[in-house]
C-alpha cells in the first residue's frame, strides 16, 4: 500500500492552528499547551511564512536566557518553510523530515495550505499500513 498525504490528512483532519508573526512567543506557547501540540504555523495574509515550535522556543529563548524579554514569534520562528504536496507519499514526507531534521511539514497545493503533518502522523499511518498488510496475509494463509 502506498498511502498519500492526502489520505493522512483526511484521516486526521485539516484543521491547522496558526498565529501571526506579531504574536508574543509566550502566548504562542500557551496556545500550543492548550491544544496539546508542539508547533504552530505562522501565517500572514493567509500565507505560511514560518513555523514556530517548542524547539524554537527552548533553543532561542530559554537557552539564550532571554526569558525576561518580550519576544515575538517572528524573531524566533523557523524559516524558510519546507512544504510537500498532498499527492506525495508518506515515504516522501519522511525523507524530507529526516533530511531537514524537522518534525512538522505543511501540505500545500500552489502555495495554498491544505494541512499540516507531523512525524507522529506519519508513524501512525505506517503502522496502519503494516497492520493492513499483516491482516491480508493472515487472511490469505487461513483460506
Amino acid at each position: 500500500m502506498n498511502t498519500t498525504l492526502k489520505e493522512v490528512i483526511a484521516g486526521k483532519g485539516s484543521n491547522v492552528i496558526s498565529v501571526s508573526p506579531d504574536t508574543e512567543a509566550t502566548d504562542a506557547i500557551k496556545i500550543m499547551v492548550k491544544n496539546g501540540i508542539s508547533s504552530l504555523l505562522v501565517m500572514e495574509n493567509e500565507k505560511v511564512i514560518g513555523i514556530f515550535s517548542d524547539k524554537d522556543f527552548s533553543c532561542k529563548v530559554i537557552n539564550e536566557n532571554r526569558l525576561t524579554e518580550t519576544i515575538l514569534v517572528s524573531e524566533i520562528m523557523s524559516t524558510p518553510v519546507c512544504a510537500i504536496r498532498p499527492d506525495q507519499s508518506i515515504a516522501d514526507a519522511m525523507s524530507v523530515m529526516t533530511t531537514k531534521r524537522i518534525r512538522h511539514l505543511p501540505v500545500m497545493v500552489d502555495k495554498q495550505l491544505v494541512g499540516l503533518i507531523s512525524i507522529g502522523d506519519l508513524v501512525k499511518a505506517i503502522i496502519k499500513e503494516q497492520q493492513e498488510t499483516i491482516d491480508e496475509l493472515e487472511h490469505y494463509i487461513h483460506y
